[in-house]
């Protein structure tokens, strides 16, 4: 790649990006990046994800955390929360492997997860002290829009990084809002997803008792989503994932309770009103203890089943008559 002149350096996207964390989200991430044009370092614990991403895209696959700091510019993570973010850039002890011990000053560290806000300012902050960027820009709309590579991504941090850093962005997403300071990304993520979680289990609360009450719970969606009742829930999960019972949207209740902890320590953060938003937490956090780990979020309805005692099903079409 020709070297930019110098006033226009700021600017101009990294031309190789290292990728860690290959999971259901960041596999589809990484290809579109591939597709893009984009040389791809990628890096994930699970080997056989590793293996797939290297084959689907022709992605290296270094020795070291250290090596891929040292041969990429901008590096992205996609893990499951801001500790497993700070492990990977800074280490586990004085002598474990790390981002930060190969990043020349000038890299930029864009972290994609779902992580704390408060965490990712303080991890912005000790990045900077060895002249290493870091922008936040966690993402919504699930694996379906992550393969298509029409995720919605919110980016916060400064602007001019950011700008540098738009083009790796819009090969992955189709809107890209910018929020604001560093950890504004990650604290709008939270606080959308704690709306998203509410309007579920709301949405489960009502078709139940629609169901209970003698209604056909298709026609209650369908007719929730023709008035003021839909939510990304009604038009999105409920014929797909629950009434199907497929309950496998890609995004798992674990994780759902994790950012409804982070969307509430944003609240108290700032002293603001969140008795809804504890409501919602102590009624997933018991979902979450009920069902077990490692099952989708849309599984939460199945609580919610248990504790009416009822299974909510379509009505077979010719039942109607």
């Amino acid at each position: 790649m020709p070297s930019p002149p110098e006033n226009s350096r700021s600017i101009v996207p990294p031309a190789r990006v290292g990728f860690i964390g290959l999971g259901q989200m960041g596999q589809p991430m990484a290809r579109n990046l591939a597709r893009a044009g984009y040389g791809i370092v990628a890096h994930d614990v699970n080997r056989d994800a590793l293996r797939r991403v290297c084959e689907a895209t022709g992605a290296e696959a270094l020795a070291s955390l250290k090596s891929i700091g040292e041969h990429c510019e901008a590096v992205i993570t996609m893990l499951p929360d801001g500790n497993a973010v700070r492990t990977v850039v800074l280490g586990r002890g004085a002598a474990g492997d790390c981002l930060l011990a190969g990043f020349s000053p000038g890299s930029v560290l864009i972290d994609m997860s779902s992580s704390s806000p408060l965490g990712t300012r303080t991890l912005g902050a000790q990045l900077a002290e060895r002249g290493v960027a870091m922008i936040d820009a966690p993402v919504s709309g699930g694996v379906r829009k992550a393969a298509d590579a029409t995720l919605s991504i919110m980016a916060g941090g400064d602007a001019g990084i950011i700008a540098r850093c738009r083009p790796i962005l819009e090969a992955m997403g189709k809107q890209i809002f910018l929020t604001g300071s560093l950890g504004s990304g990650h604290a709008m993520k939270a606080i959308n997803n704690y709306v998203s979680a509410a309007g579920l289990v709301a949405a489960a609360e009502g078709v139940l008792a629609a169901q209970r009450f003698g209604l056909d719970p298709g026609n209650v969606v369908d007719i929730l989503n023709a008035s003021t009742g839909m939510n990304n829930s009604t038009l999105n999960k409920f014929h797909r994932f629950i009434l199907s019972r497929a309950f496998d949207s890609g995004f798992s209740l674990d994780l759902m309770v994790k950012d409804l902890k982070t969307a509430l320590e944003v609240a108290r953060s700032t002293a603001s009103p969140a008795r809804l938003a504890e409501a919602c937490l102590e009624a997933w956090t018991e979902a979450q203890a009920a069902l077990g780990p490692g099952v989708d979020h849309t599984a939460v309805v199945r609580h919610w089943e248990k504790l009416s005692g009822t299974e909510l099903r379509k009505k077979p079409i010719d039942s109607a008559s």
